[in-house]
């Protein structure tokens, strides 16, 4: 930002460093900050953190680019959606956009009080404005619009600029209140209201976005140095990678919330990133998975008690958005959710604790309509492990011996082929990533492990000879199977042992995490006046494939394509802030499996099935119009327009896609409802082989596992 003046760089940082003097001045600020920032801490804070990052596996200096990636980071934290910052503010800060690796070396942190006073203004700026935006009627008659991605935006040269800002954002949401409070009274067509009524619902949608937003800037005033001191470090630490990251001390129950990233009562995992509560992982068997209808990557907007008010968490602490979220059992909590290429969207999900039997291996044998063939499936929805029986000397349960158990109970049924399901797994015990390909392949390497760029790996092996399933096998994964199910998917890959089919890739999280407890790492005993510290997530291996191939970025990409009505969304690690790169290591010996694959052939049939299925047609078109929508992210503000707009999309915002296994499940308990309403409920295993006949996935999986064992001349190109 200062290319063009560099001169001016040292003059305005030594103005802010007298500046900040003054602030940290005990004389002059004792009463506001004392208390909340303890310089001598911070200083030890820094210390400890440059030391333990130390031993991340990138081995990444501490220097002016790391600075500047830091530096990006904590902007975006500060002010992602650019409704607070001027231009100018930004520009004052960018002064420390190559220092920050100099304060964290020196302990002697300066940007975190500065942006403190600076924000408190422009909060106060945006607050005062805010308010007179809200003072006179919305006029949704006029032809203008609104962008609806702040990274298409810059920050405002002048403070009117702003205020328009504000102004189109808080329309924005204002009409869709309106709109959403003239269906909820009966008129599908608003536009058919009384002019009483739509004057009266333009007023309650103003008044309850005005709440939303008194209780937001509330919120940021309640903000202290310490917590701008705590986002400083975590943008320090991301910049190492998107998963390392700093967590504060907090208490007790706080902090292991942070750490295993649980929501009590849903069961989604979740992560703090640019001002927004994202949804990381659905955990198997809570009561999101049941419901069917949140997934990975999705943003919560605000958060609704019942039939109560929703709460925007825009910009919310993480702690206190679970706080919002959290409840007790039977209780129902409404989320808001923003997803690419859809227009916000509710979602009511009541709370219960998680069913151990839905988080299990899932089997059944299948009867493929269109070849007659019988086929099983095998359907893991994450790779667990009781290990705290295990240590106690007892049999605890995990996937592998599930996994085992059902290929052995399909053996006797006398299968002609496996559909192994890895879709939305986003991983687990690494020692069943290990133990499942095992089962495929018998005995050989699985997975290599690195510890640090110049290390030498560590390759993992299934010690196991005996292989538990000879016949072909269809792997079918997704964007949301990630860690261990890439280990898996890419070791039956690289073996041939499998046809790997899904989406374009797969998540491409390769990496793995410890939790370091700063605490640990004091040794002098005066230090420890200032605990607690929190905590350090920090990346410290990589996965690599038997090929030496990193699952890491890249993913898994599978053998055949299908279009995945998500297939635009920006979703994988590739799409993450500094997020490690792919790379490879020297490929390990390793039994290629005895029946080759024709990998031309399957693909050429498929693609021909897929171009006459209905069911791939109509996923592709909902994938290319999300698409469109995707790119085009200016809303307009025109009443007309957004019902029309509404009217083209309804039914697009789905929370499945077309054919998923998910909806599949989800038709088969409505159907069964509708047309058999005194009968009894139909047992698990009924519904989930009419779950797996009604999947557009694993229909086609079907179809190329009868390719797999049909000579050539005999294969029937047909659509399903």
């Amino acid at each position: 930002m200062f290319r063009n003046r560099p001169w001016l760089r040292p003059a305005i940082l030594s103005l802010m460093l007298i500046l900040v003097g003054l602030l940290l001045c005990p004389t002059a600020m004792k009463a506001a900050i004392t208390d909340a920032f303890d310089q001598n801490r911070n200083r030890l804070l820094s210390y400890v953190l440059r030391h333990q990052t130390e031993s991340h596996f990138s081995g990444k200096e501490i220097d002016n680019e790391l600075s500047k990636a830091a530096f990006h980071l904590y902007i975006k934290q500060l002010d992602y959606q650019k409704r607070l910052l001027l231009f100018a503010e930004v520009e004052q800060l960018a002064v420390f956009e190559d220092r920050i690796d100099d304060e964290i070396l020196s302990g002697r942190v300066v940007l975190a009080p500065f942006t403190f006073r600076l924000l408190e203004n422009s909060v106060a700026r945006a607050e005062k404005a805010v308010e007179k935006i809200f003072a006179g009627p919305f006029d949704f008659s006029v032809d203008e619009d609104y962008e609806t991605d702040p990274e298409k935006l810059e920050f405002c040269k002048t403070e009117s600029n702003l205020v328009e800002r504000w102004r189109l954002d808080l329309k924005y949401r204002t009409l869709n209140r309106y709109l959403n409070l003239l269906k909820d009274a009966g008129f599908d067509d608003p536009l058919k209201a009384t002019a009483e009524k739509l004057v009266e619902a333009e007023v309650e949608a103003r008044e309850k976005v005005r709440k939303q937003y008194s209780e937001y800037f509330s919120r940021l005033k309640k903000e202290t140095l310490n917590d701008h001191f705590d986002r400083y470090l975590n943008a320090f630490s991301r910049a190492f990678d998107p998963h390392t990251t700093y967590m504060p001390p907090q208490s007790k129950e706080d902090f292991d919330i942070s750490m295993r990233g649980s929501l009590e009562g849903i069961g989604a995992t979740l992560r703090e990133e640019d001002g927004y509560i994202k949804i990381v992982k659905i955990i198997p068997g809570s009561a999101s998975d049941r419901q069917g209808q949140l997934q990975a990557d999705d943003v919560i907007l605000a958060v609704a008690q019942s039939e109560d008010e929703p709460v925007d968490i825009t910009d919310m602490r993480l702690r206190d958005a679970v706080s919002l979220i959290r409840g007790n059992k039977g209780t129902e909590v409404r989320l808001t959710i923003r997803r690419l290429g859809h227009t916000p969207f509710v979602i009511p999900i009541v709370r219960d604790v998680v069913i151990i039997e839905e988080s299990f291996v899932k089997s059944a044998l299948v009867v493929d309509p269109v070849s007659g063939k019988r086929f099983g499936y095998i359907k893991v929805p994450s790779f667990y492990r009781d290990f705290e029986t295990t240590r106690n000397g007892g049999k605890g349960r995990n996937s592998t011996d599930d996994v085992r158990a059902a290929l052995k109970e399909l053996d006797k049924q006398q299968h002609q082929g496996l559909i192994l399901d890895l879709r939305n797994n986003g991983g687990g015990a690494l020692t069943d990533a290990v133990g499942i390909t095992g089962l495929f392949v018998g005995k050989g390497p699985v997975v290599q492990v690195r510890s640090g760029q110049d290390a030498k790996p560590e390759v993992l092996f299934n010690y196991n000879p005996q292989v538990a399933y000879h016949g072909p096998v269809v792997v079918l994964v997704n964007h949301f199977s990630a860690s261990a199910s890439e280990i898996v998917a890419g070791a039956l890959q690289d073996y041939g042992r499998a046809v790997i089919v899904g989406s374009a890739h797969t998540h491409g999280k390769g990496t793995v995490q410890v939790v370091m407890d700063l605490d640990k790492s004091l040794t002098l005993r005066n230090m420890r006046q200032y605990m607690p510290l929190g905590a350090l997530k920090i990346t410290t291996q990589k996965f690599y494939r038997v090929s030496g191939d990193s699952t890491q970025y890249r993913g898994v990409v599978p053998d055949i394509i299908l279009p995945d009505r998500g297939q635009n969304n920006k979703f994988g690690e590739r799409y993450l802030d500094y997020s490690l790169p792919w790379d490879t290591i020297s490929a390990v010996d390793h039994k290629h499996w005895t029946t080759p694959l024709d990998y031309a052939r399957l693909n050429s049939n498929s693609r021909l099935r897929v171009e006459s299925s209905e069911d791939f047609k109509e996923i592709q078109r909902i994938a290319d119009v999300l698409g469109e929508r995707i790119k085009d992210t200016r809303q307009s503000l025109r009443i007309d327009k957004v019902i029309q707009e509404r009217a083209d999309f309804q039914g697009m915002d789905s929370p499945h896609g077309s054919g998923s296994l998910a909806e599949a499940e989800e038709s088969t308990d409505e159907n069964s409802e509708a047309e058999e309403p005194e009968a009894e409920e139909k047992d698990d295993q009924q519904k989930l082989i009419e779950a797996v006949l009604k999947d557009a996935y694993t229909q086609e999986s079907m179809a190329i596992l009868t390719d797999l064992i049909t000579p050539e001349v005999e294969v029937v190109k047909q659509g399903r």
